[in-house]
């Protein structure tokens, strides 16, 4: 996966769920299509640095997530 990918996900894609409570850092996870296909960010950002960390990024799985990779199936 291309580091522009996980860019563009960031500064285009839509932010579908925040994480709040995540230390050090409040992080968010956002959904962006690259090729036609979903990919998932999860970021946290220091305000005091304006300074971005990615944490993860992965392709969402219809295992896990409904057909709009922005909600979880439930067990």
């Amino acid at each position: 996966m291309a580091q522009s990918a996980v860019l563009d996900v960031i500064l285009a894609g839509e932010r579908i769920r925040d994480y709040t409570d995540d230390r050090p850092f409040p992080s968010a996870l956002f959904l962006g299509y690259v090729g036609g296909r979903p990919l998932h960010v999860v970021a946290s950002c220091a305000e005091s640095s304006r300074r971005a960390f990615i944490i993860t990024a992965y392709e969402p799985s219809l295992d896990v997530f409904e057909p709009d990779y922005r909600t979880k199936r439930k067990p």
